[in-house]
């Protein structure tokens, strides 16, 4: 039988300990977070301070970008700080934290992006409903049910990761705890953790998921009875943003899941993307195809948003 001992403490060895790519690595998750934040943040400010932008859709912008910030606070500060002071050993709370978080954020913004389709199904498909469906108090209630229900399924999860056993080592070659580097280290998972790690597939990736692209199938078919080329075209432009943002979604969840177990190299790169240049993306594409964003980012930049 192998032995195995309860995990106190991690080792974390993300790059291998290549001194000399250090002071590149650190300088590149610098900039992204900064960047990453930067962006993000000035999303949030301009939704909030600007009027015209009190809209639904623009909340569900709002809160992805706080989905976003939340991505790379959660992972890279700590990164930094290993890097800067060579102090990889990452406690069991830091790492259950942390891993927390991460699953949290993710949680939100797989229903995020399902509320986010099901607003422009609404706009597009019966715009006539849109302000009753989609009212003030409606909207408040779906933002406040989607983060409890992210942290909810949050706390379940880790709770049901903890006691794991460590069969060989507990060093993780990844730059944050999560879920696949964790059960690469264990000897057997709980299974009240395989449980609830396929509840979450099913819940929180499949069915919206599923439903996602329902409400893709019934836009498409709404847009191409259009008889006006120009209103096919406004349509389109409404939720082409929220395609790519979701392409990328599920592009970088389904990868994660096919990359093989043994591949540390491969892990280290899919998690990079997912928790630093996708975060830094999000905005750009939303703010790059919404009209209504440019203008308000464009006096905002130019000195004339508090005039």
């Amino acid at each position: 039988m192998k032995n195995t001992t309860s995990i106190h403490f991690f080792y974390m060895l993300p790059f291998s300990g290549e001194t000399r790519s250090k002071p590149f690595i650190t300088a590149f998750f610098f900039l992204m977070y900064v960047v990453g934040v930067l962006i993000n943040s000035s999303i949030i400010t301009v939704i909030c301070l600007e009027d015209q932008l009190h809209k639904p859709m623009y909340l569900f912008i709002c809160n992805l970008s706080i989905v976003d910030i939340f991505y790379t606070s959660v992972t890279i500060p700590k990164l930094l700080h290993m890097l800067l002071s060579g102090n990889h050993i990452v406690s069991s709370a830091q790492c259950y934290t942390q891993l927390s978080f991460i699953t949290g954020a993710a949680s939100a913004e797989g229903i995020l992006l399902f509320i986010m389709a099901y607003d422009r199904y609404v706009a597009i498909c019966i715009p006539l409903y849109y302000s009753r469906i989609l009212n003030q108090r409606n909207c408040s209630l779906i933002t406040i049910g989607m983060w409890a229900a992210a942290f909810l399924n949050s706390l379940l999860f880790v709770l049901s990761a903890l006691y794991m056993s460590s069969c060989h080592s507990n060093l993780i070659h990844q730059f944050y705890c999560d879920a696949k580097s964790l059960t690469k280290i264990t000897c057997t998972c709980r299974p009240l953790f395989l449980l609830v790690a396929g509840a979450e597939i099913l819940v929180i990736i499949f069915v919206p998921f599923l439903c996602t692209c329902v409400s893709y199938v019934k836009i498409f078919s709404v847009i191409f009875k259009m008889k006006s080329e120009e209103s096919r075209r406004k349509a389109f432009s409404t939720f082409s943003s929220h395609v790519t943002v979701i392409s990328i979604y599920y592009g970088t969840c389904l990868t994660g899941y096919l990359i093989p177990a043994y591949s540390d190299v491969l892990d280290l790169a899919f998690n990079v993307v997912w928790t630093t240049i996708t975060p830094m993306i999000n905005p750009i594409i939303y703010s790059l195809q919404n009209a209504n964003v440019k203008t308000v980012m464009l006096k905002f930049l130019n000195g004339k948003f508090f005039l």
